[in-house]
């Protein structure tokens, strides 16, 4: 009888970490990203939620809008909520890692989207579009369209925000090559449309006579498009873009832009959640490194009806 007990105890004690397993892999994900406003944003908040739901967790998506301060409070509350994971796209590449910090001090996991922490070993993962590969050929598309001669302005994102040097080193190495290329204006635009657009002015009435804009994303290029044809210059102006966003495809389609490089947030935001989930129930995200780089596509009007979906490209 005694032995019979004893069996019984130790198959309940073998049984109760698988059980134990069950319960943690349950609960909350937080989901943070920049501003939902802007498509390639609302389109990583909608995947990784859907991911995270599917897989059986509750999930919440928040926006810092680039402040570090909300992004902090919004930390706060994935703690006070006991989230059972972060997946967060960060506001600052310097002024985030003291966010990270904290949640990993309330011992819970952060996968980081789209964009870098200046610090490894902090997050579980850090998923990102290889941004030099994307810069590098957006920049020969520009060529291109625009030609190996002239002059030409620059857009760029937010200066706290990593990818944006990254593309436009990537920008520079490529357009460096071609010498009759003349760069004479680049204007900070935060990754904003509106900014765009009044940055595309100022660059106009100081440099009536360029005839290209390469531009960090697609909202900018937007912008830039917009002022265009306001002063009636759009026919004489090439402008490339970066994201892949479905306003930059019926661009394209318009004939009014010559490509956007599609940064593939629907493929990475949906691995961000499958990492975090395999982590939470083995221990391990399933990926060879923290830093993982997804290849970004290219899309001008020769391929931009295979465009099935926001943000996919078919292949």
């Amino acid at each position: 009888m005694f032995k019979k007990g004893l069996r019984i105890v130790m198959a309940a004690v073998a049984v109760a970490p698988l059980l134990t397993g069950a319960a943690w892999a349950a609960g909350q994900m937080t989901i943070i990203v920049n501003d939902p406003s802007n498509p390639y944003w609302l389109t990583e908040g909608n995947v990784a939620k859907a991911t995270a739901e599917k897989l059986g967790y509750t999930a919440t998506v928040g926006a810092h809008k680039g402040d570090t301060n909300t992004e902090s409070n919004l930390i706060d509350t994935a703690i006070t909520n006991k989230s059972v994971a972060i997946i967060l796209d960060p506001a600052n590449a310097d002024g985030s890692v003291g966010a990270v910090k904290k949640a990993v001090a309330a011992g819970i996991p952060v996968f980081l989207v789209n964009a870098e922490i200046n610090q490894e070993g902090l997050a579980k993962a850090q998923l990102v579009s290889n941004n030099a590969q994307g810069a590098a050929i957006g920049a020969q598309q520009w060529v291109e369209a625009v030609g190996d001669k002239g002059k030409y302005a620059e857009l760029f994102g937010s200066p706290s925000d990593n990818n944006a040097a990254t593309r436009s080193n990537g920008y520079e190495t490529v357009l460096t090559q071609y010498p009759d290329l003349q760069k004479v204006a680049k204007e900070v635009a935060n990754w904003d449309r509106t900014q765009g657009h009044n940055k595309m002015q100022s660059m106009l009435q100081a440099h009536p006579d360029i005839i290209g804009v390469i531009s960090g994303n697609d909202e900018m290029a937007l912008g830039a498009i917009a002022a265009l044809k306001e002063a009636g210059k759009l026919a004489n102006v090439k402008v490339g873009g970066f994201d892949g966003s479905p306003d930059a495809v019926a661009a394209i389609k318009a004939g009014e832009l010559q490509y956007t490089v599609l940064q593939p947030v629907a493929v990475f935001s949906e691995q961000a959640v499958k990492q975090a989930d395999s982590f939470l129930k083995t221990g391990k995200t399933g990926a060879a490194s923290e830093k993982q780089l997804f290849d970004c596509l290219l899309i001008t009007k020769d391929n931009v009806d295979k465009y099935t979906a926001p943000f996919v490209l078919a292949q």
